[in-house]
């Protein structure tokens, strides 16, 4: 063979060996392209069962089912058998002069008057032999079998190759599969309805109504003031929904500039506006079979809301720029922050979008309406960001709790996460004093109930503060609180009973 055809076979080879991830089809394209390229009158592909150390023929060129079923070896029995114990090529000039030469599928009694040349090879996986690849030809006495072992060698090591790598991407598949359902498990864990903090009456009513909601299609409207835990309550719906293992597409509709969300929303074809240089599916085809979370679904203007008023009645859509009603089976939840009664009454709200959206309404209260749950969620806050940031610190101290408890938090639960993370990074205590809050809640500026303090009042809470925070660490002993001061005992003691502080109640 000239080695241009050679490169020209190798190249067919590579070829049919890279276009497709079956396994089988590819060997059957590559005993093909042998059977032409090579005057192949028979070829196979064996391989070995370590289990069972039995050699079988996985595919073969010019051999019915019936032969390849038969064609079953030991390890070290027949050639087959020979190569694949030792790791060598075997060449048969002539197999009928060949005593080792089992001929056990019997395909050779129809070529009485054609003799055969018989070329195997291994094929190797590194240096482990995990089958063989054989060749019939026949025989000629100006071929040079060297020649053809050579170049089927390297075929069986491209062979090899392409094993490898299908194991390594069924390898990779199943760890994204694996991946998948790890994720998956730590969604339903992380927005299981038990993971959402709070004690309260209200909180309880909404943790029972959740559970009402989840298991239906019915449409969701989260209503709230901003940082309540709208979206915590969307997660908690659909991830407890039979749709858990589905999309769940979140869209912000406040973020949205009013000229592209319909196209968000809806997909657009290809030139449909300037710009639009390819067919893109909107968030409503991406949320098929599973959930569209809306939010601030208030801020969208009247031009989507009739669209989307389609889309709740009919459970159907077109793309931006398309004639092609598009079908989508989804479950929708939405939130806001407005009022959406005024907006109808002012006509910036379709009303029957509105009455479409309200069929189930969550009310989330504000976090000054849920006055227990604040101390619930601060611990919650404090154990997180210790942990992630790798700190010691137990817990609030009573003038800190007691500073947290009169603030009229106007951004809610996000505000007081945001100012115990703050507290954590500037603690370096096992406990967050008061002079670790933010200065909105020392001073009280951002809200009435808290008056302003002159120095002398400042410092004298703070005294305090670290005396009775010092008789909780020691449960009253007075002595080992007055040595973590580094005071006398005598004043210590003569600072508690000015501060009116009581150590037995520690003890």
């Amino acid at each position: 063979m000239k080695k241009t055809e050679e490169v020209t076979l190798l190249y067919e080879i590579s070829k049919a060996l890279g276009e497709s991830l079956d396994l089988r089809r590819s060997l059957y394209k590559v005993l093909d392209i042998l059977s032409s390229s090579m005057d192949m009158v028979r070829g196979t592909i064996t391989i070995l069962n370590p289990l069972r150390n039995e050699i079988s023929i996985e595919v073969a060129h010019g051999m019915s089912s019936v032969a390849m079923e038969r064609g079953k070896y030991q390890v070290g029995e027949g050639v087959t058998g020979r190569v694949i114990q030792t790791g060598e090529p075997f060449l048969v000039p002539k197999i009928s002069q060949e005593p080792v030469f089992l001929n056990r599928t019997a395909t050779r009694k129809a070529v009485r008057d054609q003799e055969l040349s018989f070329i195997c090879v291994p094929v190797k996986k590194g240096s482990q032999v995990v089958g063989a690849l054989s060749v019939d030809r026949p025989y000629d006495e100006s071929y040079s079998l060297k020649e053809g072992e050579r170049l089927l060698s390297i075929i069986a090591t491209m062979i090899a190759q392409h094993v490898i790598n299908l194991e390594r991407i069924q390898l990779e598949k199943e760890q994204l599969r694996e991946e998948n359902r790890r994720l998956r498990d730590e969604l339903s864990t992380k927005y299981s309805i038990t993971n959402i903090i709070g004690n309260s009456n209200k909180m309880r009513e909404i943790f029972q109504m959740i559970s009402q909601v989840c298991k239906s299609n019915a449409t969701v409207l989260i209503r709230g003031e901003s940082g309540t835990g709208k979206e915590l309550v969307a997660n908690a719906i659909h991830y407890n929904s039979p749709r858990a293992k589905q999309p769940f597409v979140k869209v912000n509709c406040a973020a949205l500039p009013s000229n592209l969300i319909e196209s968000e929303l809806f997909g657009h074809e290809k030139g449909a506006f300037t710009g639009a240089i390819r067919q893109k599916r909107g968030k409503f085809e991406l949320a098929n079979k599973g959930t569209i979370f809306l939010d601030e679904i208030g801020s969208i203007g009247m031009d989507v809301q009739a669209k989307l008023l389609r889309v709740l009645q009919e459970r159907e859509f077109e793309r931006v720029g398309g004639y092609h009603t598009i079908k989508a089976d989804i479950r929708i939840i939405a939130s806001t922050n407005k009022n959406l009664e005024l907006a109808v009454e002012e006509e910036t709200f379709r009303s029957d979008l509105y009455y479409r959206l309200n069929v189930f309404p969550i009310y989330m209260p504000p976090l000054r309406e849920r006055k227990t749950d604040i101390l619930l969620l601060a611990d919650s806050f404090l154990e997180k960001y210790a942990r992630e940031n790798q700190k010691d610190i137990r817990r609030l101290s009573t003038p800190a709790i007691d500073m947290l408890m009169q603030y009229h938090w106007p951004g809610n639960v996000r505000e007081l996460e945001n100012c115990i993370e703050r507290a954590v990074l500037l603690c370096e205590e096992n406990v967050i004093h008061s002079y670790h809050l933010p200065p909105s809640l020392q001073t009280g500026e951002e809200s009435a109930t808290i008056p302003a303090l002159s120095l002398e009042e400042s410092v004298a809470n703070l005294e305090k503060e670290m005396i009775i925070d010092a008789l909780k660490n020691t449960h009253g002993n007075m002595a080992r609180a007055a040595q973590m001061l580094h005071m006398t005992e005598r004043k210590f003691a003569y600072k508690a009973k000015k501060y009116r502080v009581d150590y037995r109640k520690y003890r």
